[in-house]
């Protein structure tokens, strides 16, 4: 069970290229009335009402009397407060302005907020993707230039008579269409919590003339016929042009080929954009006194939205124990387990002016005399439940005192007098719903808030111009303890049901609590293969032998190969996927790895020492089976016998060239010409050139009809277009049959995602909920003529976006960390292990929790060592890497080396100090020939040769391990 959470991802404001760190994907909220608009001028494009506020309640008309008489004794609100996810749209237009001279770049949103325009330019020339700032006059009033690279400007809000729903903000960029820019690029920030808003996880680009695109996050118009980009564009318009009375000789045609011509083109796009918003509702509360019957009578009415259902019970001593009162009962009202009640409130009738904005509930309990309290949770839907601050709503009984026995803040004189701040939403799904609304994770909802105000006071650029290094420093530790707190106490929390009930809800939920991602966060990862294993035909019956062993040294996750039919023998090239055997039977004979029925068995040996099992799988490429007719391997056979439409279609190393197109329908169209003008006849040149197009294309076929890929090649066998809905159906089915059906995986490592959006692999981690998976995004770190350089903010954040389009399904390995460790080492640079923060420099120090942390693995080192580690400096790495927050994974090499005895009792000090993966750490001290630092005050560790021992204040400290250039202590 999770919180339903403000999941804020705090963002470095100086970072080289501003990055999309937040995407929270859910379901629309129901409480929010939301709907599209044609777009007009001067307006929205949307139908947006603020959530914000709470409604004022109303009483049904006939429970009026309740709410007035003098015999109520107790009176109170409680405030529900949550996150909603509000849907709008991202606008793009360009189009030429109203003197025609100058064009313009509009970009708009239409969900309210305080928005920033982060932009700058590429100019005609630039190679790669690095952002220039534009000229002085391109910049809109009230531009911020950030750095050397970029500009700021606020988006204004239109139409600001308009209610907040008809309310569009917008920016508009004047250029000249002869100046020297190629493209215009800029992503979308919003000031409110921090989030950078992109196109499918990359900047956004604007082109300002025509060529080839190669990007997909391009946007412009769609183009037709005759308005193709680059070398083909001007063919296809000279080629219409053939059909002027002028007319143009070949020679024409063939000079024209190489001038490079701008042609701006208008066009409009929008684009989805999801913001987490806060929403207040509230619950109200009243008991009277029957005169008649001696019985409490307690009216309880809310203003959300929709099927509310109250869970709820009474109970006799202060013990607070749940039972189930006697009857009568509301209507709608059924027994859960024999545990409590549940009882549908009514629609509140005339609970706003406005039909549209919905009705609110209530309910009217009678309750024994002989009874103390009251106790309930509300439930919203099947994962949303309210509670107070972390603990059931309960209300007294006794008329002794006016005032709830939980609060003792003054009498209420009516409705909305005494408000308290009662709970965020928890997420709890199936049948032990109700069981689980007892869980105390809530709690958590004061120190949110705190986070969520620390994080705007830090982010806001104006306070950030007054506010010293020293104070944004304190506020980024206070925010750190607090998170470090909440989690603290998610990890701490308590039933308060009785024993029975407690079981009761355990036999119906899976055994572990887990964190998409990250499983418990005390996992520690075992690499349970090498670039040789497949070499001896029986890896999976030799680990077999080691499960024990492996359990015995404390590790929890162990990481086993890629278990299918592959053309490589290591599995990375696979081909059949729902062959277990592992090779390419016609060239391997041999079952490399071993069999399925041998892999079955490995996972059962590891499930019964309670470790988890990783099955490492390659989705974004594969290798087919057959040619088509033109010879190109494009043809997939076995149970997934896809055509061409599943791979990628602009793979460079899978396709014709354009050069090839190119001269291709330039001969074909010269030999036409002279056929015709020497038979003298006449010809539709239009008509005539689609045809040429048409057969060009069907007898140079490309490798792959998909759409074009949204990652980086992997050039050795084609990428799979996952944007088709059949191959993401066969996918997540394949993987749901190697998790639940054949093999019995806990999870996955996700290799070459680099290849695909994320977005794709959220899908499948959704269809098959793993308890722990985590992706290789290894690309290069930042260097400047050969030195790595100190800011390695670029490449964790390429990462981080990673991370961020899975939704925070999946963490990803720390490629920063590594390479930051090289050459620290390497170098005797140790400085380079603290950022400009003090904090950890790679994807461990900005989300820890998604962080998996390595020092080499299959493909570093092994035999094929593509990026050994420094020799002899490997224990330095795992002392930091084994004491740190993050995920650690440890290479099966140095597992069965003399390091086995050091790495082990690395990992018991790391047991027994319940460090993981969201431990809160402070360095104390990064310099030329030492790095050191202090884990949840509770181990202090230092690496390098220099002098480092820990203060000692209140705590005391004792060295408990040593080795060649570390030292670990531990407190007394």
């Amino acid at each position: 069970m999770s919180t339903v959470g403000i999941k804020y991802l705090f963002h470095n404001h100086r970072i080289e290229k501003p990055r999309f760190r937040l995407k929270s994907v859910v379901k629309k909220p129901s409480s929010l009335n939301y709907s599209l608009k044609p777009l007009r001028s001067g307006g929205s494009f949307c139908n947006f009402k603020s959530p914000l506020g709470v409604r004022p309640l109303r009483a049904a008309s006939s429970n009026t009397e309740l709410l007035e008489t003098k015999d109520v004794f107790f009176k109170e609100t409680f405030i529900l407060k949550r996150t909603e996810a509000v849907e709008g749209k991202i606008s793009i237009r360009l189009d030429s302005g109203k003197n025609g001279a100058n064009w313009q770049l509009t970009v708009g949103c239409n969900i309210p907020g305080s928005w920033v325009l982060h932009w700058g330019v590429s100019y005609i020339g630039d190679v790669g993707s690095e952002w220039d700032q534009p000229p002085l006059e391109m910049r809109p009033p009230g531009s911020i230039p950030i750095k050397d690279y970029a500009i700021e400007t606020p988006l204004k809000k239109l139409s600001s008579s308009a209610p907040e729903r008809d309310t569009l903000y917008e920016v508009t960029i004047d250029f000249s269409p002869n100046c020297e820019i190629a493209a215009i690029r800029f992503v979308l920030k919003d000031e409110e919590n921090g989030a950078w808003h992109q196109h499918r996880a990359r900047d956004f680009e604007v082109p300002l003339m025509d060529y080839l695109c190669k990007d997909d996050n391009i946007v412009e118009a769609k183009k037709g016929f005759g308005t193709w980009p680059g070398t083909l564009g001007k063919l296809s318009n000279m080629l219409l042009k053939a059909e002027d009375p002028k007319g143009q000789d070949s020679s024409s045609v063939s000079g024209d080929l190489n001038q490079q011509i701008r042609c701006i083109r208008g066009f409009y796009e929008e684009h989805s954009i999801v913001k987490q918003v806060p929403v207040e509702n509230s619950v109200n509360v009243s008991v009277k006194k029957c005169p008649e019957t001696a019985r409490n009578l307690l009216y309880l009415e809310t203003d959300l939205i929709g099927d509310v259902v109250v869970h709820w019970g009474v109970c006799r001593d202060d013990n607070k124990t749940w039972e189930i009162p006697a009857s009568p009962h509301p209507p709608e009202t059924k027994q859960f387990k024999n545990k409590a009640l549940q009882t549908l409130l009514q629609e509140t009738e005339e609970i706003s002016e406005s039909k549209a904005d919905g009705h609110g509930s209530w309910g009217s309990f009678t309750l024994d005399e002989e009874v103390e309290g009251f106790l309930f949770v509300l439930k919203l839907n099947e994962n949303t439940w309210f509670r107070c601050m972390g603990n059931d709503f309960y209300i007294p009984l006794s008329d002794s005192g006016s005032l709830p026995a939980q609060s003792r803040q003054g009498q209420s004189e009516g409705w909305g007098k005494s408000e308290r701040v009662a709970s965020v939403p928890i997420q709890i799904s199936g049948e032990a719903a109700g069981a689980y609304v007892v869980s105390h994770t809530a709690y958590t909802d004061g120190i949110i808030n705190d986070i969520r105000n620390l994080v705007s006071d830090i982010s806001s650029e104006k306070r950030q111009k007054t506010k010293t290094k020293e104070a944004q420093e304190s506020i980024l530790q206070e925010i750190e303890k607090l998170a470090a707190e909440a989690y603290s106490i998610f990890r701490s929390s308590a039933p308060t049901f009785s024993e029975d009930a407690i079981l009761e809800a355990e036999a119906l939920l899976p055994p572990e609590k887990i964190c998409p991602g990250t499983g418990s966060g005390f996992e520690i990862l075992c690499q349970g293969f090498n670039w040789e294993s497949n070499k001896s035909g029986r890896w999976y019956m030799e680990l077999n032998e080691k499960v024990a062993e492996l359990s015995s040294l404390g590790f929890t996750v162990v990481w086993l190969p890629p278990p299918t039919e592959s053309v490589s023998p290591e599995g990375y090239m696979p081909r059949d996927l729902y062959n277990l055997n592992s090779s390419c039977m016609e060239l391997m004979p041999a079952k490399l790895y071993g069999s399925s029925d041998e892999l079955r068995v490995l996972v059962e040996s590891f499930h019964k020492v309670g470790m988890k099992v990783l099955g490492d799988v390659v989705l974004n490429h594969r290798c087919a089976h057959y040619q088509n007719q033109n010879g190109v391997w494009n043809i997939f056979g076995g149970r997934l016998n896809w055509d061409d439409r599943a791979i990628v279609a602009d793979d460079p190393h899978f396709q014709a060239t354009a050069s090839a197109v190119t001269i291709s329908i330039m001969s074909t169209m010269i030999d036409a010409s002279s056929i015709i003008n020497a038979s003298g006849g006449s010809i539709n040149m239009a008509a005539f050139t689609t045809s040429v197009f048409n057969d060009f294309f069907q007898r140079h076929e490309a490798s792959g009809r998909g759409n074009k890929s949204n990652g980086d090649n992997f050039h050795a066998a084609p990428n799979i277009d996952h944007s088709q809905d059949f191959v993401r159906k066969d996918i997540k089915e394949w993987l749901y049959w190697l998790r639940i059906k054949e093999i019995g995986y806990d999870g996955w490592r996700l290799d070459f995602v680099r290849g695909f959006w994320g977005g794709y692999v959220k899908d499948y981690m959704d269809a098959t909920q793993p308890y722990f998976a985590v992706g290789e995004y290894w690309d290069s770190l930042s260097y400047t003529y050969g030195e790595m350089d100190h800011n390695q903010d670029a490449h964790r954040q390429r990462i981080v976006d990673w991370i961020n389009a899975t939704n925070g399904a999946a963490g990803a390995f720390d490629v920063t960390t590594k390479g930051i460790l090289h050459s620290a080492l390497e170098r005797c640079e140790y400085w380079r292990l603290s950022d400009e923060k003090k904090k950890p420099p790679g994807v461990v120090g900005w989300w820890a929790s998604r962080a998996v942390t390595f020092i080499e693995n299959h493909d570093t080192g092994s035999t094929q060592g593509h990026w050994r580690f420094p020799g002899g400096k490997e224990m330095q790495g795992y002392a930091y890497i084994l004491t740190h927050p993050g995920t650690p994974a440890v290479f099966y090499d140095h597992i069965f080396s003399h390091y086995r005895s050091e790495i082990a009792s690395l990992i018991s000090l790391r047991n027994r100090n319940k460090i993981h993966c969201r431990s809160v750490i402070q360095i104390t001290k990064a310099e030329r020939d030492v790095y050191a630092a202090i884990i949840d005050k509770k181990v202090a560790m230092k690496i390098g040769p220099g002098y480092y021992e820990p203060p000692n204040g209140p705590q005391k400290w004792h060295l408990s391990l040593e080795g060649k250039d570390y030292k670990i202590w531990e407190t007394s």
